[in-house]
């Protein structure tokens, strides 16, 4: 660590950046709660991919959100953004996934305090902290903590939390007959399964998903909810004609998807972002994941909170059905 900023400054207004997927967005949460723990008075803005808008708003504690583009953009976008930063008068940023550019707009902005890892350009910057994350030996949310530090920030709730609003959860029950109980009066359990992920070295086989998901369709005790975008590979997961499954794929924002899971007793996914999603919302999770690959491990990336269950195994595919299933059902 090159240094801890001085906790004392007078400070206005703070920039935080991490425009890149949703899932690793979600695990800067509790940084983002350290900031605004320690400089109350300070308005707290975040800038986010575009596809994480909706997301970043439902963020507590977060003033103003900024869209970047998840490569920086075209050059003129880039200038469009130091404009931006300028305008807004920053007294500090940090940036929780290093890129060149975000380091290079920062200090073209004229922000006095520009925290960040010491690589990509770290230059730029004037409080800098090692990169070790891909060693994989703390959870991710452990380690944007650990950068916040370097701004001087700290928090005693390390939870993920969304805003999901209530009425946008009664439209979510509504829209796709989520309700509670059921035409008898008794309480209806819904497991939603997530099969996929976007890297396919951790994706457990599809297959092995439709069994599962056959599976629990037929217990009559729960009812099935397919969640995920609508991708071309996705469709490659087929499933046959089951009362007990809801299929939502392609059909709910990433709010609604939130909205979802508040909604359902359990998550299956691989390592994804769903898997965070539903640990914001306060759903437990079985999580699938290899654990021979340093920095890609359940120690980083696994659900944060309690109430979790990861099966872990060097290859995914001997990870069984069975096994799957007893941790469900």
């Amino acid at each position: 660590m090159f240094g801890v900023f001085n906790q004392t400054a007078p400070m206005r207004k703070i920039l935080l950046i991490r425009n890149d997927r949703f899932g690793e967005f979600l695990l800067n949460i509790p940084a983002f709660r350290a900031v605004k723990d320690t400089y109350p008075a300070a308005e707290l803005h975040i800038a986010v991919a575009p596809g994480v808008a909706e997301l970043a708003r439902a963020v507590p504690g977060v003033d103003k959100v900024l869209v970047l583009p998840v490569e920086g953009g075209s050059f003129f976008e880039r200038m469009l953004a130091v404009a931006t930063m300028r305008r807004e008068k920053y007294d500090a940023a940090m940036v929780l996934n290093p890129t060149a550019w975000a380091h290079q707009m920062l200090f073209w902005s004229g922000i006095p305090v520009r925290v960040g890892y010491d690589r990509k350009h770290s230059f730029f910057l004037t409080r800098k902290l090692k990169d070790v994350k891909g060693l994989g030996r703390k959870h991710e949310v452990e380690n944007n903590l650990d950068l916040a530090a370097v701004l001087g920030c700290s928090t005693v709730d390390c939870s993920l939390a969304l805003n999901i609003p209530e009425d946008l959860q009664e439209h979510v029950i509504r829209k796709w007959g989520l309700d509670p109980l059921d035409v008898a009066g008794k309480p209806v359990r819904y497991v939603a399964v997530h099969p996929w992920t976007s890297d396919p070295v951790k994706q457990w086989p599809l297959d092995n998903f439709a069994q599962v998901v056959s599976r629990l369709a037929a217990d009559n005790s729960c009812k099935v909810v397919i969640i995920g975008r609508e991708e071309a590979w996705h469709k490659k997961f087929t499933l046959a004609a089951l009362p007990g499954v809801i299929d939502l794929r392609g059909r709910t924002t990433l709010l609604e998807a939130a909205a979802v899971l508040k909604q359902c007793a359990v998550l299956l996914s691989c390592d994804s972002g769903p898997v965070h999603l539903a640990a914001c919302v306060g759903t437990p999770v079985v999580a699938l994941f290899r654990n021979d690959m340093p920095g890609k491990n359940p120690e980083r990336w696994g659900p944060w909170g309690r109430d979790h269950k990861v099966i872990q195994k060097p290859r995914l595919a001997d990870i069984t059905v069975d096994e799957v299933c007893g941790q469900i059902l």
